[in-house]
């Protein structure tokens, strides 16, 4: 039997698998962003979806979504290692390296963009190119770094997969699918900025310019509550527009009345853990508003 010989490293080298490609996508984020690209699909449709079109609609629009996430995580590795919340990523762990990291990341965008451009058609192709260049590129190396209104004008990048959702099956851009882009554009800031405040102390660490370390926790605390009031407003748009109905309505109507009483009690009445309870339920909030939206489009 054949000896293997180990070099004075070889022992030290962390294991390579499927997980750590896994987690280089950020796959919790991934699987939010197709809810709400598939809904923003069986909105734009009076019925059934077509099938194979649908799934490998989707399928593309995971996949660049995916690979605009790895791209993000390798760009920003250095400030990854300099904070808690995301030192045990894959790279600031040295469990990849960039160039197998970047390699991944070009397959999925390659596979991503033959699936649309297949299954869908050029202007979904194009929008979600510009999305992953607005994500990966535009917010992650210039925004973040530059200004604490990042989360407000790079959240026009995440807020996209409904409408390419839309557009997917469409293959134009429709008032409504605009709609549920504000939606998202309006929840992100209360959402990150929850979570920037729980996570201050890291983002200082990192020097990145979120609202709590240039502005002051208080502000940040003011800037939530009066987003979840806009909030409120976007959400019933669909309602007033005639795009849902009453089960959409009274649902919303609950998750906002919900998601302010967060921000009151984090503005006024804060516990050390108020912060990332605003942040955990606006994750909750959104997923059950886009189900919502679907519910009511099928049932009523």
């Amino acid at each position: 039997m054949a000896k293997v010989i180990s070099t004075p490293h070889s022992e030290h080298l962390p294991a390579v698998n499927w997980r750590s490609y896994y987690q280089l996508t950020k796959p919790k984020v991934i699987y939010m962003l197709m809810l709400t690209a598939l809904v923003g699909m069986c909105l734009a449709e009076s019925s059934w979806l077509p099938p194979i079109k649908a799934i490998f609609s989707l399928l593309g629009i995971g996949l660049v979504c995916a690979s605009a996430a790895a791209i993000n995580q390798i760009l920003d590795r250095n400030i990854d290692d300099k904070m808690a919340r995301t030192q045990g990523r894959p790279l600031p762990k040295g469990r990849l390296s960039v160039t197998k990291a970047g390699q991944f990341a070009a397959v999925l965008a390659v596979l991503g963009f033959v699936c649309l451009l297949l299954a869908a058609n050029l202007l979904t192709t194009v929008l979600t190119f510009l999305s992953m260049l607005g994500y990966a590129v535009v917010y992650t190396v210039f925004l973040k770094r530059a200004t604490p209104q990042n989360i407000v004008i790079g959240g026009i990048a995440g807020a996209m997969p409904p409408m390419l959702g839309w557009t997917a099956m469409t293959g134009s851009v429709d008032p409504n699918g605009l709609l549920l882009v504000m939606i998202i554009f309006t929840w992100t800031p209360p959402h990150f900025w929850a979570l920037a405040i729980h996570r201050k102390d890291d983002y200082a660490k990192a020097d990145i310019p979120m609202l709590p370390v240039t502005h002051g926790i208080g502000f940040t605390k003011t800037c939530i509550l009066l987003y979840t009031l806009l909030l409120f407003v976007v959400c019933l748009l669909p309602l007033l527009t005639g795009m849902s109905s009453w089960l959409y309505g009274v649902v919303v109507t609950a998750l906002n009345l919900w998601f302010i009483r967060h921000a009151i009690y984090l503005k006024f009445a804060p516990q050390p853990n108020s912060a990332i309870k605003t942040f955990k339920f606006s994750i909750i909030h959104l997923m059950i508003l886009f189900i919502a939206l679907l519910l009511d489009h099928w049932m009523l």
